[in-house]
């Protein structure tokens, strides 16, 4: 190989090669330090990350054996999988509900499980894709575990991992049927061979994209979500709440959209995404945990973030891309508020909420802002995203699904400004000892200000995730 094309393969593959250099040093790092604290430069070190991210987004090129292929699509999802990896690692930086001396292997596994993520964003192979999702999952398997002295952080791992495991061997037995009927496992060349008159191919897609259901937490393959929440660090639900789903997102749009464009499939998503909007906002309903309430919220928004892929079109796409990002944002706004005002790690009640609008102003209105959001009120990110799945899929001959979405918009109105309720309507029974740092209440106004912004101005972010998804048809 010459110089030329081993600079245009590591260009290319900056996001993935960097991250992976990352790795390396977070292993040998553990290995020899196992007793340091001093993680302030894993941190910096991933902010790196994004702006590589951020370089590769025109890269275009086949690697592999044509299994990996990077795309407009693949360099959109890798920024916004790199941005959350950041966010996520700042927001873990003082991380009270893991023991110092595990510290190192927490950030080995956090890049470990976005490294999976971010290969799952190029692969156009059904094994690369099962492997890189694996990849991503063995991690968060271990990540979950490692909260301190908490026998429910036990619980959720292995109900995480026995749902897990259960959810890949559908999706390898599934993926044997797809090889059988049509002897290929590159997307490219499925199209067309998965259709109603070869319905082993049909059933064995269907169970491959059960794994993905999974990660998504859709209905109903997200008994793991709330326990998992519960269980795990704030950190960690934090991590677990956004990432892994947009590796779900760019996964659905490929295989759906190349492998299954038929109207049977799209009834099955349009189906599953109904059930999973209900269900998800009558049980955050019924909810007092923060973090339980944020994850029965995530089951509805998988359904949200579905109709984008009913709708089949570039543009309904698009609206699930951003609609993807969006919830990053959101999500990592509230559950920056919630890391900082747990600053020994424990899980928040409403009533733990109460009065915060006065001993920390910023939280309260950057928490306020993150439940609007995901309300759908405007002028956020949510609001915009919402408004771009409605207009996409209306007039697709799904007008049921999107009049059943602004209900269940409605339903979610009382359990999210429930959060601001409490945190500016009540008064605190004692005073909490909270994270008051001028750089975390910055941060915490900084995410708060990108939904807002990206709700007012989604021009260029929409535009780009446009151009991202046409670039799966090679248009």
């Amino acid at each position: 190989m010459t110089n030329s094309p081993m600079i245009s393969f590591i260009v290319t593959l900056g996001p993935e090669l960097f991250l992976l250099l990352f790795i390396a040093a977070l292993f040998l790092v553990s290995i020899c330090r196992r007793e340091t604290e001093k993680t302030e430069w894993i941190a910096w070190t991933s902010l790196v990350g994004v702006l590589i991210a951020f370089a590769g987004l025109g890269s275009q090129g086949m690697f592999f054996a044509d299994a990996y292929r990077v795309d407009g699509l693949s360099q959109f999802f890798k920024l916004a999988i790199a941005v959350g990896f950041c966010i996520t690692v700042f927001n873990g930086k003082k991380l009270p509900g893991v023991e110092p001396f595990k510290r190192t292997d927490y950030y080995l596994m956090l890049a470990l499980s976005t490294w999976g993520l971010m290969l799952l964003a190029s692969a156009v192979e059904l094994m690369t894709m099962f492997i890189a999702l694996e990849i991503s999952s063995y991690s968060l398997y271990s990540l979950i575990s490692l909260r301190k002295g908490d026998k429910p952080a036990a619980e959720a791992a292995i109900k995480y991992i026995l749902f897990g495991a259960a959810a890949t061997a559908i999706s390898l037995f599934g993926l044997s049927f797809i090889l059988a009927c049509a002897h290929t496992s590159y997307l490219g060349e499925l199209t067309g061979k998965i259709s109603m008159d070869c319905p082993i191919a049909m059933i064995g897609t269907t169970m491959f994209l059960i794994s993905f259901f999974y990660k998504l937490a859709l209905f109903p393959f997200h008994f793991w979500c709330p326990d998992v929440y519960t269980g795990a660090t704030n950190e960690t639900a934090a991590f677990v709440a956004t990432l892994p789903k947009l590796g779900a997102v760019v996964a659905l749009i490929r295989i759906t959209n190349l492998v299954l464009p038929g109207v049977a499939m799209t009834d099955v998503l349009a189906i599953l995404a109904a059930l999973s909007m209900t269900y998800g906002n009558l049980a955050a309903l019924a909810q007092k945990d923060v973090k339980r309430i944020l994850g029965y919220s995530g089951v509805a928004h998988a359904g949200y973030v579905l109709m984008g892929l009913v709708a089949g079109t570039a543009s309904g796409l698009a609206a699930a891309a951003f609609y993807g990002l969006a919830y990053v944002f959101m999500n990592l706004t509230c559950f920056w508020v919630i890391a900082r005002i747990s600053p020994t790690g424990e899980n928040l009640e409403l009533e733990d909420l109460s009065g915060m609008y006065k001993y920390a102003p910023a939280y309260a209105l950057a928490l306020a802002v993150g439940a609007f959001a995901l309300v759908g009120m405007p002028p956020t990110m949510g609001f915009t995203g919402k408004l771009f799945l409605f207009t996409s899929l209306w007039g697709h001959g799904y007008d049921w699904l999107v009049i059943l979405g602004a209900i269940n918009t409605a339903f979610s109105i009382f359990y999210y400004l429930n959060l601001v309720r409490y945190a500016y309507t009540r008064e605190a029974q004692s005073p909490r000892t909270i994270d008051l740092s001028p750089g975390a209440r910055l941060t915490a106004l900084g995410l708060a200000g990108i939904v807002l912004v990206l709700g007012c101005i989604p021009s260029s972010v929409y535009q780009t995730a446009l151009a991202a998804t046409r670039s799966i048809w090679g248009v």
